[in-house]
């Protein structure tokens, strides 16, 4: 089978899919041929040069690329340009964003067999593959540098001779992936750091971090069930629920000099965590990364990829603060399509789609035509 990546033509994508350690895996494996368009890897500071030793052929333009590869690795669905590309048998891999049906729908007229690898199940089976996780690390550890860039002060506690500099309180809200790594990340600025997340099970492991939880107590039965997510996800709250954790945030937001937003709900817009009005009431100099500013925002005042000032607060929103990290972005994404791979491509090197493997069959979005996710 002959594999290829083609440079990302996605405003601001500076991700690769494969680097030079995966090409040499991949033609230890069994690949033919592993196709690189000539470039495809400088915005994640990967050379030409790098890749030929790892034994890819570069190519000068993703049509070769997409004419002569089998099976394509890309980071982000292809834009409108490149659908033209591909062709009736190919099987594409990437972030493919499983909830975009129109766009699905778009794929699969291609006649491309398709896998969305957000779209894994939260097994352990599948951890090594799970490129939310991966990205999200980054993106958690990232939106802490952002914060601290745009912060006028020390994080950490500073003891001179012309005084003390109190540490930075930083709050986080949501504690998945990304958040606990914000938390980390903080903590080891220095900051005093407080976090909130809907699921009981997160307290114990903010906790562990040296943060400090934010518990909005359950009234109800219903509350603490809904609570529990769904598949290591959250699940949208109760509106009394909802209300009182406002509330709370608004409170513990007042007091703090970062905010860093993470929730989000796979298929549903950003719920808001942070209202106009809370930002009102933050001290002036104070910075939030809302990192769910694609998804519309935890705050409504965000912007994607711009970082404004309302109220005296500078508010960040990346749509893809991966891509800043790009080179370990790169690396850990690429690791993780190549632990896909094992699943579609046999030991002989040929195409050997698992069809009955659960992890498959989740992420196989587009096959002969049909899209194969519904709302």
């Amino acid at each position: 089978m002959k594999v290829g990546a083609p440079t990302e033509t996605r405003p601001g994508e500076t991700r690769v899919a494969a680097t030079p350690e995966t090409v040499k895996k991949l033609t230890a494996g069994g690949a033919n041929q592993v196709l690189l368009q000539a470039g495809a890897g400088r915005r994640a500071s990967f050379t030409d040069e790098a890749y030929a030793a790892s034994g890819a052929t570069l190519v000068e333009d993703a049509t070769r690329v997409y004419g002569l590869a089998e099976l394509i690795l890309k980071v982000r669905a292809p834009q409108q340009s490149e659908l033209a590309l591909l062709r009736k048998g190919q099987i594409l891999l990437g972030m493919l964003d499983p909830f975009d049906l129109d766009g699905l729908q778009k794929l699969a007229g291609t006649g491309t067999t398709a896998f969305a690898l957000e779209a894994a199940p939260r097994i352990t089976r599948a951890q090594s593959l799970d490129v939310l996780s991966s990205q999200a690390n980054i993106a958690g550890y990232k939106a802490v540098i952002v914060a601290a860039s745009h912060y006028g002060r020390f994080m950490s506690m500073l003891m001179t001779a012309a005084g003390t500099v109190k540490a930075a309180r930083v709050v986080v809200l949501g504690a998945g992936v990304a958040g606990l790594q914000a938390i980390a990340t903080a903590r080891r600025l220095g900051a005093v750091v407080e976090a909130s997340d809907v699921r009981p099970a997160a307290k114990e492991q903010i906790e562990s971090l040296g943060a400090r939880f934010i518990d909005v107590p359950f009234e109800t039965e219903e509350e603490r069930e809904i609570a529990q997510g769904t598949g290591g996800y959250a699940r949208p709250m109760p509106a009394a629920w909802m209300a009182r954790q406002a509330a709370l945030v608004a409170e513990r937001c007042k007091q703090a000099d970062i905010v860093i937003t993470t929730a989000l709900i796979p298929g549903r817009p950003a719920p808001v965590l942070v209202s106009e009005a809370t930002v009102a009431s933050m001290k002036p100099g104070s910075v939030i990364v809302d990192m769910a500013v694609e998804r519309g925002g935890n705050c409504p005042l965000s912007r994607p990829d711009q970082v404004i000032e309302a109220h005296g607060v500078k508010i960040a929103g990346y749509t893809n603060l991966p891509g800043q990290v790009p080179t370990d972005a790169s690396a850990l994404y690429a690791r993780n399509l190549l632990d896909f791979l094992k699943l579609v491509i046999g030991k002989d090197g040929a195409p050997a789609i698992q069809r009955e493997d659960e992890i498959v069959a989740a992420c196989m979005v587009c096959d002969a035509h049909n899209v194969l996710r519904k709302k």
